[in-house]
């Protein structure tokens, strides 16, 4: 057979991938987008959430952005009132982000709807396969992972 023709397993396991992720983007993104919301603002909401308040400097990690998309998502977060920012007493520079009550009563029905969404999403697939595709991805993303700090290393060399 011509290999020209057939795409490897990798690219063709890639192509899948991607387009299921596209698929399921444009399914949950309308509830993400409820309130006003920018995805990012949604991400920084979601880990406020989940993980407590926490400095500003730590958000973006956690989801993704880098510190100028954190701090502009923070902005517009503050200014519709769903999160608070405390300056530490011992270092003016570092700044703490909570989720407000306001934010707090806004976000967490939203978020339940965008779990239900996925939920769905997901509803053919077995908790077994679920697990099984969970290992998989965890291990192409360490192995990309350590892909991409190793190239960095070497441009920099």
């Amino acid at each position: 057979m011509d290999n020209r023709r057939k795409p490897t397993e990798a690219i063709h396991a890639w192509l899948v991938m991607l387009k299921a992720w596209q698929s399921v983007v444009r399914y949950i993104l309308p509830t993400m987008l409820e309130e006003g919301l920018g995805e990012s603002d949604f991400r920084v909401l979601e880990v406020l959430l989940h993980k407590g308040p926490m400095p500003v400097n730590a958000i973006g990690p956690r989801v993704d952005l880098n510190p100028g998309s954190v701090s502009v998502a923070v902005d517009r977060l503050y200014k519709k009132g769903f999160v608070s920012r405390i300056e530490s007493s011992r270092d003016r520079r570092v700044r703490t982000v909570s989720l407000t009550d306001r934010g707090r009563q806004m976000f967490v029905p939203l978020f339940r709807r965008h779990s239900a969404l996925i939920k769905r999403a997901f509803q053919d697939v077995a908790s077994e396969e679920l697990q099984q595709l969970e290992v998989t991805l965890k291990k192409i993303g360490k192995r990309a992972e350590s892909l991409a700090e190793n190239n960095s290393h070497s441009q920099h060399a």
